[in-house]
């Protein structure tokens, strides 16, 4: 198999390209600590004390500690807070998928990311004036946090040479999986020394600087940045040249619903954030239900499969491209390959959870291997679109991701309803009602799954809707 492609003299770590890479990885980070860190800041914001129904905010508590105001909100109020940037990043996932290719991504992201973290900034404020204000605020942070993780795939587009998508992927990517890490281990620290508000302070702080970072640093198109070498735009240039114009055309809608290898993606994505929903969501419930610790353990070992999740993510767009380079194996090959460790390895570890952990260390260590293996689907499933479609990656990575984040949300609540009927065994249904989903997922994609431009995503090719 020889690879249609230059020689790999432009692959340097020190190019701008993976400076864009470490950028949006920086960026991810900001997003998902401004969207995960209301969840241990709920701990110091909610006074459990008084009872449910009473005024919004406790005025005794707030006398004795101004810098960490306390709130009566009840629990089902929590629960529409905390789900709330969900609803804004749900809804937002196609349109921005459609606009991406037709508006500058530079605007489209610096402005959402400077919105979210400025509503970062007001929450403490919205929260100061009624419960109703901070879930407009959450909103508003989902929809604007929704452009900035979709959009952003548009970049690599026309920054990635074919040979580098992996690695500059899960490079950026992965900061979704730092961040809750970072977040788990600062958040409380601050919250002790600075209170609760200067967590969303900082955060949006940070946020704000990266937008005027991102403004100066990046443009739609590498021809255009100053920065770039010469050497460099021609490599990149020269490497996209098979996968045609990115110009958008007519959407394709009808070939896009018959394409089986796009629905073994979408199959792939649902059985992904199904799994990576559910462990994120119920792993702090897990580790006590079987371990028992103390709350700021329970934090810390918490974070850790985050960071081993993070290093695997990067290590499997670095070797899948390693592979693809070395023509090791074909491209599609790659993609199931990864995509069939992501989804069947976290099936294992879970069931070595339940039946094989017989202490403290094996049971922190199957948890921790059970959320990093899925990372392995950044050199799978979780770029398998860009492939099949360039010209259409943006729109189609908001429609898979929205089919996606409707198995998250269905796990959380299947999860919550069988925790809710039997505790002891609600866990061997949970992870038995995971392993059917992602096994009969793997086997489609087995089938299916392709890693070739698509006859309808093609330039010569003029479908309309």
């Amino acid at each position: 198999m020889d690879n249609q492609f230059p020689s790999r003299k432009g692959l340097c770590f020190c190019s701008f390209r993976y400076v864009l890479a470490l950028f949006m990885h920086s960026c991810n980070i900001i997003i998902i600590a401004q969207r995960m860190c209301l969840s241990l800041t709920m701990v110091a914001m909610v006074n459990s004390t008084n009872p449910h129904g009473s005024p919004n905010t406790s005025t005794e508590k707030r006398l004795d500690n101004t810098k960490n105001p306390v709130y009566n909100w009840s629990p089902d109020i929590q629960g529409i807070i905390f789900s709330s940037i969900f609803y804004g990043a749900f809804i937002i996932q196609i349109p921005v998928g459609y606009i991406s290719g037709i508006y500058s991504i530079k605007k489209m992201i610096g402005f959402a990311l400077f919105l979210s973290s400025l509503f970062s900034i007001l929450i403490p404020l919205a929260a100061a004036v009624g419960e109703t204000w901070i879930i407009a605020c959450r909103v508003v942070q989902g929809i604007t946090q929704g452009t900035v993780t979709t959009a952003q795939h548009e970049i690599w587009v026309k920054w990635a040479p074919p040979l580098e998508r992996g690695r500059l992927t899960s490079m950026s990517l992965s900061g979704f999986l730092l961040g809750p890490f970072i977040v788990l281990l600062v958040t409380g620290i601050i919250c002790e020394s600075l209170g609760w508000p200067m967590v969303f302070y900082i955060f949006g702080a940070c946020g704000c600087a990266l937008c005027l970072l991102w403004c100066v640093l990046f443009y739609d198109d590498p021809k255009d940045h100053p920065c770039v070498s010469l050497h460099e735009k021609e490599y990149i240039t020269s490497s996209l040249i098979h996968q045609g114009s990115s110009t958008r055309q007519s959407l394709p809608i009808k070939a896009m619903v018959k394409s089986l290898p796009l629905w073994a993606v979408s199959v792939c994505c649902f059985a992904y954030l199904w799994t990576y929903s559910m462990l994120i969501v119920y792993t702090p419930t897990l580790i006590n239900f079987m371990l028992h610790v103390d709350i700021r353990e329970n934090g810390l070992l918490s974070s850790l499969p985050y960071l081993f999740a993070w290093i695997c993510g990067v290590i499997a767009g670095h070797t899948a491209d390693f592979l693809w380079s070395r023509n090791m194996l074909s491209l599609t090959a790659i993609r199931k390959l990864f995509t069939a460790i992501g989804l069947l390895l976290p099936t294992v570890f879970s069931m070595c959870l339940l039946y094989l952990s017989s202490g403290f260390y094996s049971t922190i260590i199957f948890l921790i291997l059970a959320n990093a293996s899925s990372s392995f689907c950044f050199g799978g499933v979780l770029i398998n679109a860009l492939d099949l479609a360039p010209r259409y990656y943006v729109f189609l990575k908001g429609v898979t991701t929205l089919i996606g984040m409707t198995g998250g949300m269905i796990s959380s609540t299947v999860a919550g309803l069988f925790l809710n009927q039997d505790p002891e065994s609600s866990w061997f249904k949970i992870f038995l009602l995971m392993s059917i989903i992602n096994v009969i997922s793997v086997i489609f994609y087995l089938i299916f799954a392709q890693a070739e431009i698509q006859d309808w995503a093609k330039e010569k090719q003029h479908t309309r809707l």
